[in-house]
Parts: C-alpha cells; sequence; structure tokens
C-alpha cells in the first residue's frame, strides 16, 4: 500500500497531471495500487473486476509473473540503445511476428503506441504507392496524433481540426443502425457499393490506402457482415488501393484468432497493432507490412523513425506476452468462452428492455443501451453515468461509452479469465442494467 492516502494520490493526480478524453475538473480515477489476473485493487483494498482489460489492452491479464520477469531479466541486461542498432529481443520479436501474422506480412517497423503505428503506415502507403488520400470509415478511432485523428471519423477528430489533409470517409457496416436503412433480410451490401462509389469519386489513382481497424472498437464495438472484410480487399486489388488493418484494439486474440481479419481469411497489406503485444506491460506499437511492400524499401530512403524505434525493454515484454499467448492458451479460451459469452449477453438483451442489442466475437463484446428498443433512442449520458456509478461501487471497471454515437456497455474481460469470474462480472452487469431500464419509455 503506498504511504499516500487514497485521496492524496487523487488530488496530486488532478492538480498535477492531466486525463485523457475529459473535462479536468470533473474527472474522478480510481487510485489503483496493485493489481492480478483479471482483478486490480484501490489504495483502500477495494478489489476490481477489470472487464474491460483497462482501455482493451492487458489481454493476458495483470501482473503474469513471465512477462514481469521478463522485463526484470531485459532491464538488467539492456533498456534502451540507438534504434539504430541491432539487439535480439528486436530481431526475435520481428521474426515472431512475422509468424502469427497472416500471409507474407513480414517485416516491422515499432513504434511506442497505437496512433505512432498509424501515423507510419500513413507514410509507408503513400511512399510505396505514390497516391495522397487515405480512406477510413466514419465510425472510427485511429489515435489522437496529427495524422490519425485525421483518419478518426468520431468526434473527436472535429475538436482539433483542420488536420492532416488526405484524409476521406465513407460509411460503416453497421448492421443495428444501418446508415442504408437496411435491415438484414433486404440488405443489398450497399456498404460495399457505397464504398466504390466513395473511390470513384476520389479517384482511385489518387487513394494510397483503406484503413479500417479489424472489428470496431471504442464506437460501438461493430462486427462486420462475414462477406465484408473479402469484398474490401476485392476492391483494394482491383484499383491498386493498399489494405491497412488497425488491429491495436481488436488483435492479438481478443476476437478468438490472433487478429480479428483472421476471423475472413483476410491478408492486409499492412497491419498496425500495439495494445495487446504487450498486454500493456511496456508501452509498444508495430507497422507490419507484406513482403512487396518491405522489399520497395531496400533500395529507397524510409523517411520514418522513432527514438524508441525497436525499444529493447519494450521488445522483450512482446516477446514473453507472445509467449505466454501460447502456452497458456489464451486465444483458444478467447474463442471457446466467446461463444459462452455471446450467449449470455443474448440472455440478458432478452431480460432488460434497455439493450437494445448484444455484439461480440470471441471476448470483445458490448451492449448497446437505448431508451427505446423501437425507435433505438440513444441512452442520455447522465443514465449511462448512472450505471457506471453502480458498476464502480460494486467492484466493476469497465469502458463505457455515452455521446452522440451510442450509449454503450463494453464487455471485454482479459482473455485468462474463467467462466465463473465471467458470469460474476455478468451479475453485477445485469443488476446495473436495472437503472437503465427504469428509464426506457
Amino acid at each position: 500500500m503506498s504511504e499516500l492516502t487514497a485521496q492524496e494520490i487523487v488530488n496530486m493526480n488532478r492538480e498535477f497531471t492531466f486525463f485523457s478524453w475529459s473535462v479536468q475538473g470533473q474527472v474522478n480515477p480510481i487510485p489503483v495500487d496493485h493489481a492480478e489476473g483479471i482483478y486490480f485493487w484501490d489504495s483502500d483494498g477495494k478489489r476490481y473486476i477489470d472487464f474491460s482489460s483497462q482501455l482493451m489492452n492487458t489481454n493476458i491479464g495483470h501482473q503474469h509473473p513471465k512477462v514481469v520477469k521478463a522485463i526484470q531479466d531485459q532491464a538488467g541486461k539492456l533498456c534502451f540503445v540507438h534504434p539504430g542498432n541491432a539487439t535480439d529481443v528486436r530481431g526475435l520479436l520481428g521474426k515472431k511476428l512475422a509468424e502469427v501474422t497472416p500471409g507474407d506480412l513480414k517485416k516491422t517497423f515499432f513504434a511506442l503506441g497505437g496512433a505512432e503505428a498509424n501515423e507510419n503506415a500513413i507514410k509507408i502507403a503513400r511512399f510505396y504507392t505514390g497516391r495522397h488520400k487515405i480512406l477510413a470509415r466514419y465510425r472510427s478511432y485511429h489515435g489522437a496524433t496529427h495524422g490519425s485523428i485525421a483518419l478518426t471519423g468520431d468526434y473527436r477528430r472535429l475538436a482539433v481540426e483542420p488536420a492532416m489533409p488526405g484524409g476521406v470517409h465513407f460509411l460503416d457496416p453497421f448492421c443495428y443502425r444501418c446508415p442504408f436503412g437496411q435491415k438484414p433480410e433486404t440488405c443489398q451490401r450497399e456498404c460495399i457499393s457505397h464504398l466504390e462509389e466513395v473511390i470513384r469519386y476520389e479517384g482511385p489513382d489518387k487513394i494510397a490506402a483503406i484503413i479500417m481497424e479489424g472489428v470496431v472498437g471504442s464506437n460501438g464495438l461493430i462486427v462486420p457482415p462475414d462477406d465484408y472484410w473479402p469484398r474490401v480487399r476485392e476492391i483494394c486489388d482491383k484499383y491498386g488501393i493498399l489494405l491497412i488493418s488497425d488491429e491495436v484494439m481488436s488483435g492479438w486474440g481478443r476476437t478468438g484468432k490472433w487478429f480479428a481479419v483472421d476471423n475472413w481469411g483476410v491478408t492486409p497489406d499492412i497491419i498496425t497493432t500495439a495494445k495487446g503485444i504487450t498486454s500493456g506491460y511496456v508501452p509498444l506499437g508495430a507497422v507490419i507490412v507484406s513482403e512487396k511492400i518491405a522489399k520497395y524499401f531496400d533500395d529507397k530512403y524510409l523517411y520514418a523513425g522513432l527514438t524508441y524505434n525497436g525499444h529493447a525493454l519494450a521488445c522483450a515484454a512482446a516477446l514473453a506476452t507472445i509467449e505466454v499467448y501460447e502456452e497458456d492458451h489464451l486465444i483458444e479460451n478467447a474463442a471457446h468462452l466467446g461463444k459462452y459469452l455471446g450467449k449470455a449477453l443474448e440472455g440478458i438483451k432478452n431480460r432488460h428492455a434497455s439493450v437494445g442489442d448484444a455484439r461480440y466475437i470471441g471476448l470483445f463484446s458490448a451492449l448497446e443501451i437505448v431508451a427505446n428498443r423501437d425507435s433505438k433512442e440513444i441512452m442520455p449520458a447522465a443514465v449511462m453515468a448512472e450505471v457506471g456509478k453502480f458498476l464502480r461501487q460494486n467492484g466493476l471497471f469497465t469502458f463505457i461509452m455515452a455521446n452522440s454515437m451510442g450509449s454503450i456497455l463494453f464487455v471485454v474481460p482479459p482473455l485468462s479469465i474463467t467462466r465463473e469470474q465471467l458470469d460474476e462480472g455478468l451479475s453485477i452487469v445485469e443488476k446495473a442494467l436495472e437503472i437503465a431500464d427504469a428509464n426506457i419509455h
């Protein structure tokens, strides 16, 4: 336990540090002291079930001894060297990434997070194609830096515009709130024909890449129809456009596969990733490119560089984390337990009138909360705040979205969770939903 009281820790953090995506005077953070497995404890000793893997990144659970030891061992040997030097862990990690990523993805540029990974993917795509524009979806989040926020489609982009030029947005395959007014039984994949129409308007010869999250994460956890990714791949091949899969949140076993695109047998030209690559233990991001893109730079200058490219401590953490995924069979657990979770969420939907939709793939899932099922009216943010307050008071921590994009309660636990632990968390969620149920009309 810290020598500071819980309130002293909170006060000091609020006075001297900024918190992300918030009005600073309204933040009320949990003073976290320690963690283990799917749980963490505050400075007063209260235990919380981590039902969102912090920010959908602590995939292997907290404080896994294998990764902690790898970090300790690497710190004792070598923490950092100039990025122009070679280390064993950097080379071994690059080789391992070539093995677990799909198809001919082979060579990696390392960064320190998802936003940096996407920034450098933009550069690489533009260098390789000689084209300028990057297409992305409206219900997307690709990071908060200059280029990645330009690709982000949600409200966070609007506040910081003008951003990087060349970003163009298109509509999503969001079946629950279909932007084309279709229902599953009448759908003609207008989302696909819309994308191709946008490409024609923007000029195929001007478009370097299309970037999409494998499964949309923080903007509502949108699982695409099974033919969506394969058809986008076909469109990209038709027009010579690179396909980038942003697997920062949906990668690393989260969907029951190494990467979300693996669910649909698609090989993108570039994968960007971060978060689960080290389970958040040490910051690391990665841009993994196909062999043809890698060879392009064999005799051409790569105008990309970061002080912490290939950071030794981060690479060691990633290698150990990937071993944990394999040795503890976490990806298999996500696939197996994900089926149970899907049925459980459908049951919750049937029992609670405030749940408009349940979306899930592996251990990547969410409930969309509505004030009216028929009209799909978004539940007010004030009600969602009360739901969140109840969860926190009852020892459950998860990510809640409440804005013009929707009101979403995420269920994204560590892949190491057991069925019993999952049931414990879901029981708290059900009780919290009674607050939402009382506000439907």
